[in-house]
């Protein structure tokens, strides 16, 4: 299997697991929680549950805009998540509550993850110009080209240790969200089925960039 068969096959998944990301997303965002807490509710109490009290919950702009940031300790919830009170947003807010416990207990993945964001933000800025300058000038300054590659690798590592940061982060939610009673019998599976989606969207990003990085290292090798 080449590498445009296996690119192909990374589009077509993404396309495939972002629709039913939306789908489920959509359809749980329609059922209500047992409690009527909303999202918002739902963050405020898992950090309080695990003694979580100095991070705070606030709105922000946008659909799936979620996250937790560490450097202003803030769990930012999109606005329909913030104030819904269905099993959708419940298990978003838990999820990203999720990472403010690994942020408090100091799982290693997540400050592995921590400690490569300034290097991936550079890379990410200057890598598609030194990769292109790099196969264009592979001939005169193949040098180029494996600093780009080597470049694209810190982005492709963070992809990967990104995986069992958030594949915790949602192992977390899960098991809250059913010990503190916010989940039943009926809505603990919508709640899984959900983040499962969402997990499978790193998962596909990925594999989409070790695809690419190969494919550079291909390009490179040849010209050795």
């Amino acid at each position: 299997m080449n590498i445009w068969t296996i690119m192909i096959l990374v589009m077509v998944l993404s396309f495939i697991v972002q629709q039913m990301l939306q789908s489920r997303f959509n359809k749980y965002s329609q059922v209500p929680l047992s409690n009527g807490m909303s999202g918002a509710e739902v963050a405020v109490k898992m950090l309080h549950d695990n003694g979580i009290y100095d991070v705070k919950v606030v709105p922000t702009r946008g659909m799936l805009t979620d996250h937790y940031n560490p450097q202003t300790k803030t769990v930012n919830l999109c606005e329909s998540v913030f104030a819904s009170r269905s099993v959708a947003a419940a298990a978003v807010a838990a999820h990203e509550c999720g990472h403010a416990v690994q942020h408090a207990v100091g799982y290693a993945p997540l400050k592995m993850r921590s400690a490569l964001v300034p290097v991936v933000n550079f890379a990410s800025s200057i890598v598609q110009w030194v990769l292109l300058l790099g196969v264009l000038m592979i001939n005169s300054f193949p040098g180029l080209l494996w600093f780009g590659i080597a470049l694209f690798a810190m982005t492709t590592l963070f992809s990967l240790v990104t995986l069992p940061v958030e594949v915790n982060a949602s192992a977390r939610a899960i098991s809250w969200l059913g010990n503190a009673g916010i989940t039943d019998y009926q809505t603990r599976p919508m709640a899984i089925d959900a983040l499962k989606w969402a997990a499978y969207t790193y998962v596909i990003a990925a594999i989409g960039s070790l695809a690419t990085l190969f494919y550079y290292i291909g390009i490179a090798r040849r010209n050795d």
